[in-house]
């Protein structure tokens, strides 16, 4: 059996473990996706050398899906520091109806990023140059219906990095392991002051090491 269809045959196992529904276009587009990831990863630091095939599928791959079932039909994602597209880019390849915008300011990224998008077809990508931080590059009216990040900041850095964008009906997903309930803790008196609702807590066993992994989502509260 080659690389490819080792991953792919690890990749629906653990979606079935997870309970993730990945259509096998999907499947195959997360394949290429994989395959892109070995190729240029070594020279561009895209993940850390000699890193085990499991490793990649579970660390990289299968832990950005768990998103995917927070993402209704109809939803735009904005990704803050995507680096080489977790969980943004891998969530597009499943789904190429959703709509995205990732954010790295490092252009060897960008470049790797841009490969992906063209490599697999992918619509309705945008992909800013920059940081998150910069109106002029990201609008604070940019349309988008959820902003998530792997591992950019604690949850109080991830509230106020996306402060601007704050509007009714948006949803906010912070990624998190086990000690997300100390970084909750911490965020309790900006949560209050900034009006942000704890929505929901998503808690996943990634499949191959069982490995905690928390998704938190926060809402802004609609005007009745």
């Amino acid at each position: 059996m080659s690389e490819a269809e080792l991953f792919q045959k690890g990749l629906v196992q653990g979606l079935a473990t997870l309970g993730i529904v990945v259509s096998e276009e999907g499947v195959v587009a997360l394949g290429r996706y994989h395959t892109e990831l070995k190729r240029w990863g070594g020279k561009m630091n895209l993940i850390a050398k000699n890193t085990p095939d499991e490793q990649i599928l579970e660390n990289h791959f299968l832990d950005s899906l768990t998103l995917l079932s927070l993402l209704p039909d109809g939803s735009h994602l904005l990704d803050i520091g995507t680096g080489a597209g977790f969980p943004g880019l891998v969530c597009k390849a499943a789904d190429p109806s959703l709509r995205l915008t990732l954010v790295e300011p490092r252009q060897k990224r960008v470049s790797f990023l841009r490969h992906i998008v063209r490599t697999l077809g992918l619509k309705d990508v945008e992909i800013v140059v920059g940081r998150i931080e910069d109106e002029g590059l990201l609008p604070s009216e940019s349309p988008c219906t959820h902003i998530t990040s792997r591992a950019v900041s604690d949850i109080a850095g991830f509230l106020l990095m996306t402060e601007r964008f704050f509007r009714p009906g948006l949803q906010l997903i912070c990624m998190k392991g086990p000690k997300w309930q100390e970084e909750l803790d911490a965020a309790a008196e900006l949560l209050e002051r900034l009006s942000v609702v704890r929505e929901m807590v998503v808690e996943k066993r990634l499949p191959l090491t069982g490995a905690q992994r928390t998704l938190i989502v926060f809402g802004l509260p609609r005007i009745s």
